[in-house]
């Protein structure tokens, strides 16, 4: 078993700064190389107490906040133009960094593109469905359109 500190947020182990014990090959293989996780040892428990302060800056405050963004974002529906092909497919693909870019520019507030999570890769022009995580109690989902880029 591996001690890590997370960097990032992972869906199912926990948030950035908390201390978890994975298998060996996990860290190893999945959370090190993505630089989701910095191996522990007591002077890196002093980041801790950074990397929480930082997180709570940039986290939504209340439960009642998150319920309020929730509920704009599942109203609208964001557009995003691309480059495509004739067939409708996508030259590369749609990014959680350009999610999180079209909610801002579509009046939306402003959101963590670590938060924005992609079922499926979007490859193709048309309308998909996208998780945000607003809260650790609070998600939504978001209509996004892909449309080609003129």
């Amino acid at each position: 078993m591996a001690k890590l500190i997370l960097t990032h947020e992972v869906t199912g182990l926990g948030t950035p700064g908390d201390v978890v014990e994975v298998k060996d090959g996990y860290a190893r293989n999945y959370l090190l190389p993505r630089g989701l996780a910095t191996t522990w040892s007591k002077g890196a428990e002093k980041q801790i107490a950074g990397i929480r302060k930082a997180r709570k800056a940039r986290e939504i405050a209340t439960l009642e906040d998150a319920a309020a963004v929730r509920t704009q974002l599942q109203t609208q529906v964001f557009t995003i133009a691309a480059k495509a092909g004739a067939s409708g497919r996508l030259f590369g693909a749609v990014t959680t960094s350009d999610i999180a870019e079209a909610v801002t520019a579509g009046g939306g507030p402003a959101i963590d593109k670590r938060k924005v999570e992609i079922g499926q890769p979007i490859k193709a022009i048309g309308d998909y469905q996208v998780q945000v995580r607003l809260h650790a109690d609070v998600s939504a989902q978001i209509d996004v359109r892909v449309v080609p880029e003129a």
